[in-house]
């Protein structure tokens, strides 16, 4: 039981770090600030290596969330 909970402290602050690496890899690429900031808005438009990074990095929190409802509901 303890490694799950590690492990889900692993997944999701190593997928917001990866999903912070896809926004800065956007914006250094384009110099587009303004649609981060607007993310609500649909004016990014991820390489094909920054939305694969990004959904990664995504997939990874949202784990890392499945484990800790998992774990607190079923532990």
């Amino acid at each position: 039981m303890y490694f799950l909970i590690i492990l889900e402290q692993i997944l999701f602050w190593g997928g917001l770090t990866v999903f912070l690496v896809s926004l800065a890899m956007y914006a250094g690429r384009t110099k587009d600030f303004k649609s981060l900031l607007m993310f609500w808005q649909p004016t990014i438009e991820f390489s094909p290596k920054e939305f694969n990074i990004n959904r990664t990095g995504m997939t990874m929190m949202i784990v890392g969330l499945v484990l800790r409802v998992a774990v607190n509901f079923l532990g």
